[in-house]
Parts: structure tokens; sequence; C-alpha cells
């Protein structure tokens, strides 16, 4: 703290326990006050101070960070009011000599610095002033209500602040996925940036108290420690978008990137919502991210009541054209009943506010996977990139798209692009790994795939497509091996099932592999199984009849697996005209 008050930055707050000051004593010395002027200050400046609710704890406790963007909020008013804060008492027993003469030696070196000296200066101002910033992270903003029945709020926050700068082309934004990881495990801020490969932080909290919300943030230089800027927020929950977008804006200002006029015009417009409608919403999300079958029904009904209240409002639309387009991938839905409620979503949102990248995307991936309609599925692709250059989920989902069209090393550098947005997230990394495989860069595929296995010796589809490359390699003892840990894991799904199948076959054991066919077949009267993966599992038995039997089903039902360019799985069927007129009729070129 300087000695005109409290300065952002004296200090990394790796954990709020560092932060906080747990008595009026201590929150006067941090502000350099008296115990009488602090307890003034709160009752007629709204000094942001906190009382527990419990009688074992301290009566009150206050944070660092919200006193700074308090004290940088109104410091000209207070100093002018009531004057800069004393020297400590003890400079007034040493003679003034003393303490003057480094005053005395600075104020000199100033002036030299002002006299023919001007590179030096600028040496020093270059060493003191932080690198500029090129990347940056919003952090897991802090539930600080004292109810976890907020965490939807703070993570909704998260979430729409990574998305409001997420929209500038020119900072690279890590996606919520992988700030998401350091929720409840908070590294020292230096080692996040470093794992993330950033250049600044931001970090903050949420509190809310019936109606209102505050907003606490602050910006951190990750190399120097630095704090560069703090602010509180406070506002109506009807208002919390604009208040949202207000700390997306300091942010912006404080770093200094330049805006293209589209992405200004962006920044600035956040309409007020219903508070009704937006809780409902952000529930709808927070269930949405979990990706679990049955959390996707419980946000498809928290975004189609959101969208009741307020049928003007798109996000629900986005919300409901996210949930169905995944519902293929995370749950046993038909693609005819999930991807047209998905597609039709999507163009409600877009009708409703145009700018809105995430329905984009998701009509693009609905016309790559169901419709097939692959010219149109890379202009919304690109659309959606247009509007969010930072959205990892976008590229990841382009990146497939080049996989399904064979073009496979556009496929990978687009997705190593979603990879630097998310370098945590484990399907991505994961898809990574399955296009080296497509590109024939089997020892690069097998490497990615076990990088994405130290992060998470669980993931089942790493061990389902590490599978696959050993299977083709002919390491089928180790393939089956795979395969089996993707069964085990993810409780028998059909799609690891036939993998396993389709390794059994490679490895010659046709016993296995046609007892898994007939666990698919019963398995499809009780519940929905893609006809594609019976088609995969008897490609590992190379029996071509029964191939383009069950893939001609998979083509009448619009399945998901369509990497028939690109899967090396399929070399052996390319010659077939069957092969052939399967990829003329969904409309791949051969």
């Amino acid at each position: 703290m300087s000695a005109n008050g409290p300065q952002p930055g004296t200090g990394s707050p790796d954990t709020r326990a560092a932060d906080r000051l747990d008595s009026w004593k201590e929150i006067a010395a941090y502000l350099k006050r008296d115990e009488r002027t602090v307890r003034r200050w709160e009752e007629s400046e709204g000094l942001p101070v906190h009382r527990h609710q419990h009688k074992s704890r301290a009566a009150i406790f206050a944070y660092k960070a919200e006193l700074d963007a308090w004290w940088n909020n109104g410091r000209q008013r207070l100093e002018a009011a009531e004057g800069p804060p004393r020297p400590p008492a003890f400079l007034f027993s040493i003679p003034r000599a003393f303490w003057l003469a480094p005053l005395v030696l600075l104020a000199g070196a100033t002036v030299s610095l002002g006299f023919n000296l001007a590179h030096s200066r600028d040496r020093l101002v270059r060493f003191f002033r932080p690198a500029p910033i090129h990347s940056l992270v919003v952090l897991p903003l802090e539930n600080l209500s004292g109810d976890p029945g907020q965490e939807y709020l703070s993570d909704g926050l998260t979430d729409a602040l990574t998305t409001d700068l997420a929209k500038i082309s020119s900072l690279r934004v890590i996606s919520r996925t992988s700030a998401m990881q350091f929720k409840s495990n908070r590294k020292p801020l230096r080692e996040i940036a470093s794992e993330l490969n950033v250049d600044a932080v931001v970090e903050g909290s949420v509190v809310r108290s019936g109606d209102r919300v505050r907003i606490t943030a602050q910006l951190i230089h990750a190399r120097t420690d630095t704090h560069l800027w703090a602010e509180s927020y406070e506002r109506d929950l009807r208002d919390v978008l604009v208040l949202e977008a207000e700390v997306a804006r300091a942010v912006v200002s404080e770093i200094k990137i330049k805006l293209t006029p589209q992405e200004h015009l962006r920044l600035a417009s956040a309409r007020p919502v219903s508070p009704e409608v937006y809780e409902l919403y952000l529930k709808g999300r927070y269930f949405w991210s979990k990706r679990d079958a049955k959390d996707l029904r419980t946000a498809i009904d928290y975004f189609e009541r959101a969208a009741a209240r307020d049928p003007t409002y798109a996000p629900a639309y986005a919300g409901l054209a996210d949930c169905y387009a995944v519902m293929v991938i995370h749950s046993d839905s038909r693609p005819k009943e999930v991807l047209p409620k998905a597609a039709a979503a999507a163009r409600k949102a877009l009708e409703i506010d145009d700018t809105l990248a995430g329905p984009h995307a998701a009509l693009a991936w609905t016309r790559d996977v169901y419709e097939w309609d692959w010219a149109g599925a890379e202009r919304e692709y690109r659309r959606a990139l247009e509007l969010n250059p930072n959205y990892a989920t976008a590229h990841q989902w382009f990146a497939l798209h080049f996989a399904y069209l064979g073009r496979i090393e556009e496929g990978i550098a687009e997705m190593k692009r979603a990879q630097e947005l998310d370098p945590l997230s484990l399907i991505i990394n994961t898809n990574l790994g399955q296009l080296l495989y497509f590109a024939r860069h089997d020892d690069e595929a097998i490497e990615q795939f076990r990088k994405t296995l130290e992060m998470d010796p669980n993931f089942v589809h790493a061990h389902y497509c590490l599978g696959a490359v050993y299977g083709l390699r002919g390491r089928y003892e180790e393939a089956i091996a795979e395969r089996k840990k993707a069964v085990e894991l993810s409780g028998g799904s059909p799609i690891r099932l036939a993998g396993l199948g389709n390794a059994y076959g490679r490895a010659g054991k046709k016993a296995e592999a046609l007892k898994v066919v007939e666990q698919l077949k019963e398995l499809s009267t009780r519940t929905y199984v893609d006809p594609a993966q019976i088609a995969i599992a008897y490609v590992g038995l190379g029996e071509k009849d029964q191939v383009f039997a069950w893939l001609g089903r998979a083509y009448g039902e619009h399945s998901l697996t369509f990497f028939l360019k690109a899967d090396p799985g399929f070399d052996p069927f390319r010659a077939d005209q069957r092969f052939q007129d399967l990829l003329r009729h969904v409309g791949l070129p051969e």
C-alpha cells in the first residue's frame, strides 16, 4: 500500500483467507486510517464490510480486493474531504533531516532524469511497466453470498464475462471449461497462468442480497504478479448483464486492446432482462455444463420455462439448441428426435439476435451430422467464429467438419486452435489425437491420447480411440485392453461395446466379436443403438455384406457416425461400389 492509500497488488491472493482482514483494527491498518474513521466510512461511504452469521467467528471481516476497488472508486473525493493519510508516527521521533534526505535525493534524481537522460528514463519506464497483455483467463468468480444454491449465479456470470471478452479477435481468452478446473483447487496465480499460457488473470467474487448483485473483479498481470485494476459494481438483478458488460469494458480498457467497430458495438450491447427469466436461464446453463443425459433434460426444462416467460429472450433458445445438439452424444436419443429440434431452436435464437455465436455453431453442427449440408455448415461455422473468435467448441466442431470432408490437415490446424483456447478440455485433446490418427500419424496420435489420459486416467473416449490405433497397428491385446476399459468406464454403452467387438474381430477372435454383436442387437430392442455402431463391430470381422447392410440403416436414420472419408478402419471397403454410392448419397466427394 502506498502512502496515499491502498493499492491493488500488494501480495498474491492465492487464497481468500490470505486476502481477508478479520477485525476493525486490521481494516484500519490496511487503509492507514483510525478505527473510528473506517467505522464511519462503512455507514456513510459504503465501505464493503461483511458480518459473520456464526457467533464463534469474528464479528466483521473484509476482503482486500473489495477495499481496493472501493478506495480507487472514491479516493479523490475522500482525500479532498479528509486529506491524505498521515505518515507513520515513528517518523516524527526521527530528526527531520534523516527522513527528508531520501525525499530530496529522489527529487534530485527525478529532475536529473528530465535533463538529457530521456533514454535512461524510458528504459526505467519499460522496466517497471508490465508486458502487453494478449491473452487472459477469467477464473471462476467466487460465490460470497453464503448460499451454495447461488453457485449457478457466480458460474453464470463467469461464463458471461468470458464470452464477452472472447468476442475480441486480438485477445486470446481461455474457455470456461479449462478455467473451471481451478474452481475448487486454486493454485498460485503464476502457476495457473503458466499452465494455461496466458499473460493475465481476471478473478473476483459475486455477492447477491435479495435482488441486488455486487461483482468485485481484479485484473492481475501473471508474470509480475502485479494488480493492474480492481473495481466493484452493484446493480439490480435485472441489470446484471449491464453490470457484467461494464466489467468486460473496464478490463478491455485496462489492457488497451484495439477493438474493431463491430467489437465496440457488441461490448456495448447488453439489454436488461427479467430476474426470473435470467435465473431460469442461468440454471439451465448450470445443468447443461454437466453433459449428463439427466442433467441435459433438466437444462431443457429450465430453458423452455425461460423462453415461455420471455419469448423474445434469444439466449434461452440458444441454450435449447446446445442441449439438443449434444443429446445424440450424451444420451440414447435418436438423431431424428433431437437434431431437428436443435436446428429449430438455433434458428429461433438467430431470428431474435443474429449476433449470437452459439446458435450459429449449433446450426452448423446439425447441418453436418444430420442434414449433410456441408457447404451450409461451413458458412455457419465461419459466421460463429467471426462473432466469437475464441469460441473453442466452434473451432472443435469446425475441425470435425473438415474431417468429415477428408480435409484432415485443415482439421488438425483447427483442432489445435481449439486446444489453445481450451487446453484442459479432455474431449478437445482426444479429438486432436483422433484427427492425428485419421492423418495416419499413429505415433503422434498415441502420444496425444496418453497425454489426455495423464490429465484424467478415466476419460472413456481417450481409451476408446487409443484402442483404435493399437488395433490398426496390429497391437491386438493392447487394443482389446483399451476397449475393455472403455466399456467398463462407460457402463457398457453401445458405442464402446461396438469398439470392443471391432477389436476382437481384428485380433481374429471371431466368437468373442460375434458375442458382442448379439449383445448390441439385443440391446437395440430395449434402447436406441446407432446402426453404424453395429456396422463398426462387423468391420473388425471383415464381413462386407453386414457392414453395408448396417451402414444403409444408419444412412436411413441420419445417424452421427460419418467419418467415412477419414477413418482408416474403412480402408478395406473403399474400393467397393457400395462404399462409393454411400459417399455420394451423403454428399461427400469421392
